[in-house]
């Protein structure tokens, strides 16, 4: 029987590869690698003939999953929904644990991103919000209660 072996990375297709590059390293994302992807191999995979992509590849300190930036050159990308909310269908949010959920919320909102709701606690457990990213990427920050 297979099995997976391990979960790697989200991938997400962006418009302003630049400008969300700089929002996942604010949060704390290290970039790992950035490089163009075309030919056979990615027309096959992705069934776009004659694409080409740039890829940003994120990961967080801990080397843990991923988060894969995509941004294509050709064909032009898409129309995407960023004003989605948490009950449209697809990619709801990424989630990382912070250690300090406030500061990285009024940093957030200092360059622009402003929360979906609120602050929410859990059980007493977790402090979370959703934030609303560059393209509409809406992030989930949670830090845990001591």
């Amino acid at each position: 029987m297979s099995r997976i072996m391990r979960f790697d990375h989200v991938g997400v297709t962006v418009r302003d590869l630049a400008q969300v590059t700089a929002f996942f390293v604010g949060l704390g994302l290290e970039v790992e690698g950035r490089t163009f992807v075309e030919g056979e191999f990615i027309d096959t995979v992705i069934a776009i003939p004659d694409s080409r992509t740039e890829i940003v590849m994120l990961r967080t300190p801990d080397g843990g999953t991923g988060v894969e930036l995509s941004s294509f050159v050709r064909p032009d990308p898409g129309p995407g929904s960023p004003a989605a909310m948490a009950n449209e269908l697809g990619l709801r949010s990424l989630s990382f644990e912070v250690d300090d959920l406030r500061a990285h919320v009024d940093r957030l909102a200092a360059e622009g991103y402003g929360l979906v709701g609120g602050i929410g606690q859990y059980e007493g457990a977790w402090r979370m919000a959703y934030v609303r990213g560059p393209e509409g990427i809406i992030v989930a920050l949670a830090e845990r209660i001591n």
